[in-house]
This record gives C-alpha cells, structure tokens and sequence, in this order.
C-alpha cells in the first residue's frame, strides 16, 4: 500500500486553511486554487506543502471532537484519542479533494456560522442560505441563486441527491448539517445537471457532533418545535441520528398581509441517521439515511369571485345548494410531502489516487386534495392529484494526483427514474357559448381520470486536470458529456476552464468559461392528455403541448478576493450566462405542483460583493448583489399560457417572474463572557429585496415593492448548570423574527407562472432551550 503521507499533507493544508479562512456566515472564498498536496486551499488563505506539520494536528482537533473529548471554556478541545481524530479528518479531507471546485465561487457556513443564525438549528434551510450573496427568496421556501428559477443541487457529504418533488429547502432541515457551503460561478466538470448553485451538505456525526441533546422551541402561531439528536462512536464505527417534529400555522406563506393566515396548519417531522465504519485508515464505508413527512393546510385567501357563476350556471339546482355556502375564507385544500432518500458510500485513499464511489436510492411523493365543492365554484375544477417519482443511482469520483503540477479527476453520474401522475378531477361540461361568445356551462358535473408514467434515465461523465504550471498559477480544464432520455432525448459534450491567479498574498484572481446541460426536471413534468378536457370548464386556452427540451447554456464568470486586514476580506464577482431553451418554472392551479417550460433564448447576468470581519467575539458581514434574468419566446409547454401573453413574448424579451434587481443580506454577532462557562451570544440578520416580478401592461412588466426585514437573537449557555454528571451545556434562546413587523409581499398573484400571492411572515417571537448530554 503506497504511504499515506501525501495524503495526510493534504488533509494538513485544507484544515489549516478552513482555520484561516472566514469564520462568519458568509465567507466569500472566491476561486479555490488547490495543489496537488493540498484539497481546495480557500483563496483567502493560500496553504502551501510546507506548513503542514503543525497544521494537520490543530485544524484536526477543532474540526473532530468525541465524546470522551473535554472542551475547554474557550471552545478549544483537549482530545484524548488522536489516532480516531486524525483517522477521520484525513479520510474527510480526502472526500473534499474529489470536488475541490477549482475557480468557482464558495460561500462556506461553519458549525458556529449556523448556529449564529438567528434560529440557529431549528431555522429553515433557506433561511440559513439567504445570507450568502446573489440567493432572492421566494414562496413556498424556493430560493432563486444568480437568477436562475430552481436549479439548485443538494449534496449529502459530496454525494447528489436526485430531484424531488417537494421543494427540498422544506425537506432537508438545518438540524441535519454539522457544515455546508454553497458554490456558484462557472463550475469545474465534476458538477452537472444543476449548476446555479451547488448546495453541498456535510451531515453530522459521532466524532464531530458526539453525545446527545434535546431541545424544545416554539412561540407565536402555536410554533412548536421538539428535536433530538444523539452520535458517537464505538471502535471502527461512528454513528449519528437525529430527528424533529414541526408543528405551526404558518406551513405556507399568508395570501393577505393580515398578521395571521386562515386555514394554515402544518405538521412535520424529519429523520436523519448516519452510520461509518473505517475499515482501515484509508478505507470507509458510510450510510445515510434520512425521511421527511410533511402535512399542509393550504391558506386561504377571503373576498375571491366566484369564476364560475354565470347565468346558466345560477339558475341550477346545485348552484342554489352551493351559492352562499360556499366561501374562499372557508375552503379546505390540503397537501401531503413526503421523501425517503439513502446514500451508501465507500471511500479509498490509495496514496496518489483515491475514490469514493456511492449507491443512491431516493422516493419522492406529492398528493394535493381539493375542497370538492370550493374549488369547482372558484376554478371550474376540483383536482385530486397526485405524483411520485422513484430514482436510484450510482455516483463515482476519482482524483488521481500524477505529479506535483497535475492531478486528474474523473468520474460519473448515472440515475434511472421512474415518474408517476395520477389525477381525478371534476368539472362542468360545456353546453354552448352565449351572445358574446362567452362558455355556458351545464349544472351537472362529470369526472375525468387522467394517469400516466414513464421510466427515464440521465447521466454524465466527466473528466478535468488540474495543472499548476507555475507556483501562484493553476489551470483547471476538462469536459463533460451528459446525456437525458426521459420526455426528452438530449446529449451534450460540454468543455470548461477555469484559471486561478494568485499575484501577492492574500489575493486572487479567477476566470472561467463553462458550457452547461440542463436536463428538464423530470418530477414537474408528466403527459397530461389535454383532449379529455375539451369542451369543459377547465379546458386550456390553447392544446399547444411542446416538450420540455434540456437548457444549454455558455456561462462566463471572473472575479477577485482580497484580505484587507487580517479578519478582514472582501471579493467582487461578475457573471453572464446565455441560454438557449432556458428552464423556467410555474405554479398553475391549486396544488402547489410546480410545471416547466422553457424560453427559447435566456440571459441572466449580474455582479455580486462581499465583505466580512472578525476579531475575537466580535463578527460581522454584509454582501449585496446586481441581476438582470430576461427570457424571449415561450417554445415548451404553451397550454398553460393565456395566448396574447404567448404572442407578446414570442418576439419580445420579458422579465422571468423570479428576476430581482437588487438582493442584499447583512449580519452580526457579539459573545460576551466568552471565555467563562457562560457565554452569552448576541446577534442579527437582515434581508433586503427590490422584489419580484408581477404583470403590469405587459407579462411580468411590474415590481414588487421592496422590503427589508430585520432579525434578533440572543443565546445564553450555561456549563454544567444542574450539576449532574451526564448533563452539560444548557442553552436557552429568544429569537425575535421580522423585528419591526414589516407587511411585504414575495408574491402580488400576476406574472407569468405565478398562482397566488405571498406575503413574508410579520413578527414572530420565538424561544427554546436545549440541554446536552
């Protein structure tokens, strides 16, 4: 077996760089240029192979702790098994060099970014993701990153989990993460399929997150919020599991700015376990597992007009049953999510090539069920739906580090997926049209049945070299080559570079060109027979059905990271991605079951800043963003579309309804007492949008008006307050969530694949404890 050392140099230099690098929530580490001695040095701290003897024994003792660990009142560890630390930190820095993600844009959250956040664990992942820059938020927990809709990538300790249904910022929770980092740009080959952002998640486990804990947390709007979580590791093996359950009645954003939503309970609860058995000091096996089931009222919005009481339709036995009964304050619609996902993974260190190679299996289901009688009145249809979609899949990443100026990556993604679209829905039939060629409907409903599925598959190889020709130089080139045979058959081979440069120390520069391939989202997509609903209350205005084409794009990114001051950095970036079938996304009836169609030529391009600073218990960041999304000709899909907006749209460029000018984020914290047993921790976020997109004369013309909201938390922990053996930390919590009670909405109800309106959540008073044992 060759000797590890190299491998252990490299682990030395990325921890010692992670020390370095920003310690707030949002680090901007603008174009990793890795080494092949070191895994994705930061650019903001350059490592270099000759540091790394005193480095590799500290950055392992923060970064992995043990239960057996004591932790000293200044945070630090005094470990008393080194080999276990040592073990695992070279293994988990050996995983992070597969996808170092050379000349790419990341945006690092620590284990104390996270636990900052006003909410700490128990905030919603997207909320968490919106402090870092160029990341809009949107209803129903969606974030949009660089402008794009929804092609955001999730990984699990490197390894993609294939698309679902629900919206996955609703489904993997904040609780599940000891770490994670979002990273944008123009994307080295080893990323594919999703490339606006890639959302990489590094779960918890016994030796970072060893013991247990309990917590409560709950306030306003019947919040209640009970979690538990336990890990540890006992020989070769280490495990870890956790689980909550949410119960509020703020499941879905309110349609009206009233202070509470009617009809808005939701119920939750999320599993995560996590078992590693270390074989040898270079050889893993892993599994995660993880469920998510999730329960929604669906709000309603009072004062709406009956759409379907014309005269044909008042003069029916059924309408005299249901007219004054029947109120949009009083409807009952109601959703059901749930995912079930596992990922099992070896990972070998074999000196100058190591691997980790992962077997996928994810289920995905959504069922929407209507108010019988509420919807007919109001959309002249009641639709039971439901939609599942069942993948597995294999992902194998290998670097292969030839010599000191070139280490080789390549590896592949394969899934195979099965796609599932059931409705029953009940309308009325059409009897004639009146004098003004308006439909008359009969009093009598008839039901249709509409089922389909399809059994698709995509993949993609890539391969990339790293090539450092000079010391302060590196080339990052390869290709890829993906291919979809689902609804749609598509093939691409698609080149990347990116070039790293770092001229003096403490800066650098990248640039990089990436060619993309989109396959369309397999889940939203389904082969409605739009015939059986001709001559009904919910025929389309148009029986148009293009399909869904994959997006190919050509992506520019460039960029610059400085430290200032030691604690202090800053970085600019700027982006143009051109697209042709560009992928958009939409909401078109009730159930909250998103559709996708495709412009036939797309622009986005923007620019985005970030600075932070730090210094002792003192932190604070702030970041800010510029985009412009535009989309022309609306080529996929056009059923769902009123057709003058298709002909207006079809030689004109429009704004896609996500575009929002300005995005920008800010926070702070302050710990006090931090060096005793009892620190106490102050801090505050801010969210700033100039909103997004509604109709005005023309499709998505208009803005929502801008917003700004303000959060506040403080924390106080306490070391051994009862003074009983097995318990520790006790932490109690106030988070105060949109201080000043700001009314704002995310949606007005037009624009183009938008159903209904949003408004942000107005000021909520939240509370918790947490005890670890």
């Amino acid at each position: 077996m060759s000797s590890p050392r190299p491998a252990l140099r490299m682990a030395a230099i990325l921890l010692a760089g992670t020390a370095l690098a920003l310690p707030q929530a949002v680090r901007a580490q603008t174009a990793d240029q890795s080494s092949p001695a070191s895994a994705a040095t930061p650019a903001t701290a350059t490592a270099t192979a000759t540091d790394t003897a005193a480095q590799q024994d500290t950055s392992s003792r923060s970064s992995f702790t043990r239960s057996t660990d004591r932790v000293l009142p200044d945070g630090s560890v005094e470990a008393t098994n080194e080999e276990h630390i040592v073990v695992n930190a070279h293994l988990d820095v050996t995983r992070a060099a597969l996808q170092p993600s050379t000349g790419a844009t990341i945006y690092r959250f620590t284990r104390r970014d996270i636990e900052t956040i006003p909410g700490g664990d128990n905030a919603p992942l997207n909320t968490v993701l919106l402090q870092a820059p160029g990341v809009a938020q949107d209803s129903y927990g969606q974030i949009h990153i660089r402008g794009d809709h929804n092609e955001v990538q999730f990984r699990l300790d490197g390894v993609a989990l294939p698309e679902g249904i629900s919206v996955f910022g609703q489904t993997l929770m904040t609780r599940f993460a000891h770490s994670m980092s979002l990273t944008t740009g123009a994307l080295p080959s080893e990323y594919g399929f999703l490339q606006a952002g890639v959302i990489d998640i590094t779960t918890k486990t016994g030796s970072a997150d060893p013991g247990g804990a309990v917590s409560i947390y709950g306030g306003a709007r019947d919040y209640f919020f009970p979690s538990l979580q336990y890990g540890g590791h006992a020989g070769k093996w280490d495990y870890f599991a956790t689980a909550d359950f949410v119960h509020d009645r703020v499941g879905v954003e309110n349609p009206t700015p009233d202070f509470n939503a009617l009809h808005d309970l939701t119920n939750q609860y999320h599993f995560l376990g996590h078992l590693r058995y270390t074989a040898d000091e270079n050889t893993r096996i892993s599994l995660t597992a993880g469920v998510s089931n999730a329960e929604y009222q669906l709000p309603n919005n009072p004062g709406q007009q009956r759409q379907f009481a014309n005269p044909s339709f008042l003069n029916s036995a059924l309408s005299q049953n249901l007219y004054g009964s029947v109120d949009s304050a009083s409807l009952n619609e109601r959703q059901k999510q749930i995912t079930d996902f596992g990922i099992l993974s070896l990972q070998k260190d074999m000196g100058t090539v190591s691997l980790q190679s992962s077997a996928i299996v994810r289920y995905s289901s959504l069922g929407y069920s209507p108010d019988p009688l509420g919807d007919l009145v109001y959309n002249g249809i009641a639709q039971r739906a439901q939609r599942s979609v069942f993948s597995t899949g294999s992902q194998t990443d290998v670097t292969w580090r030839a010599n000191a100026q070139h280490t080789v990556r390549f590896g592949y993604q394969v899934y195979v997926e099965r796609n599932i679209s059931k409705t029953d829905s009940t309308v009325y039939p059409q009897t004639g049209v009146d004098e003004d060629g308006n439909a008359e409907f009969g009093d009598q409903t008839v039901s249709i049945h509409d089922g389909n599925g399809r059994t698709g598959w995509m993949y993609g190889l890539y391969a990339q070299d790293e090539w450092r020709p000079v010391r302060n130089l590196t080339i990052n080139y390869g290709l890829r080559f993906d291919g979809v045979d689902e609804y749609t058959h598509s093939k691409q081979v698609s080149p990347r570079i990116n070039i790293v440069y770092q001229p003096w120390h403490g800066g650098t520069f990248h640039a990089g060109y990436s060619r993309y391939f989109t396959p369309p989202p397999f889940e939203l997509l389904s082969g409605v027979q739009l015939g059986k609903f001709a001559n009904t209350s919910s025929a389309p205005a148009s029986f148009q059905n293009t399909t869904v084409k994959a997006e190919r794009d050509h992506y520019f990114d460039a960029g610059f990271a400085q430290e200032i001051l030691p604690g202090w950095h800053a970085s600019f970036d700027a982006y143009v991605k051109l697209a042709k079938n560009l992928i958009d996304e939409g909401q078109f009836g009730s159930p909250i079951i998103l559709s996708a169609f495709n412009y036939r030529r797309g622009q986005v391009h923007g620019y985005e800043f970030a600075t932070n600073y730090e210094h002792g218990p003192f932190s604070v960041y702030g970041n800010f963003s510029w985009s412009r999304a535009i989309g022309k000709d609306i080529n996929t899909a056009q059923w769902n579309f009123d057709p003058d907006d298709l002909a207006y749209i079809q030689h004109r460029w429009v704004h896609l309804d996500h575009d929002q000018r300005w995005t920008a984020s800010a926070g702070g914290s302050y710990t006090a007492f931090y060096r005793t047993g009892h620190p106490l921790r102050l801090s505050a976020t801010m969210v700033y949008g100039s909103g997004l997109r509604q109709d005005s004369d023309i499709p998505n013309g208009g803005v929502i008006p801008q917003y700004a909201t303000f959060n506040l938390s403080a924390v106080q922990s306490f070391q051994d307050l009862f003074h009983i053996p097995f318990l520790k930390r006790t932490q109690l919590r106030l988070d105060v969530i949109n201080l000043f009670d700001k009314r704002y909405e995310l949606r007005s109800g037009s624009g183009i694949g938008v159903g209904a309106p949003q408004y942000g959540l107005r000021r909520t008073i939240l509370t918790g404890i947490e005890q670890r044992f």
